[in-house]
């Protein structure tokens, strides 16, 4: 029983840092990276304010710790 309480403490702080936020640009990247995959010729990624977004269909992502959004829009 004195092993266990330890281990569930740890296991608790590693969720912790799993569900830590992310940087946008961080995130802005990996997306980028998954819609160049997909051959997509020409797009926008824009990093803006929850109280900025127009179009939640557009939003593909949350960031700094869901202060503001990822947002795509596929040009032309």
């Amino acid at each position: 029983m004195q092993r266990l309480i330890p281990a569930l403490a740890l296991m608790m702080l590693a969720g912790g840092a799993l569900a830590a936020p992310k940087p946008c640009e961080e995130l802005k990247q990996e997306i980028e990276v998954k819609i160049q995959a997909n051959n997509v010729p020409s797009y926008t990624l824009e990093i803006v304010p929850n109280a900025e977004v127009q179009d939640q269909s557009m939003v593909v992502g949350s960031c700094d710790g869901g202060t503001k959004k990822i947002v795509y829009q596929r040009n032309g």
